[in-house]
């Protein structure tokens, strides 16, 4: 709970924001990573897997909206965060 409020922080557009596209591909980010983590020791679950997978595409149409919306916040984002583009 302490990762997630500390990413929120850092990727929020104003005071109170917790649901725009910015903080929900930051939030995806951070349960992508650790979930790959997990894959790497445990081939065999699949279920997960499927949920990983799931979660890259939510990021993925969340990375194209941002893309098509505002070019700018989509490049610092994808900087901020490390991912291809």
């Amino acid at each position: 709970m302490e990762a997630k409020t500390k990413t929120i922080e850092q990727f929020k557009l104003h005071e109170r924001d917790t649901g725009s596209a910015d903080v929900q591909i930051a939030l995806l980010t951070e349960r992508i990573n650790h979930l790959t983590e997990h894959l790497q020791k445990n081939k065999k679950d699949h279920g997960s897997r499927r949920g990983l997978l799931m979660m890259v595409g939510q990021r993925r149409r969340l990375l194209d909206y941002l893309h098509n919306t505002d070019v700018n916040r989509y490049q610092a984002i994808t900087k901020k965060l490390k991912l291809r583009h």
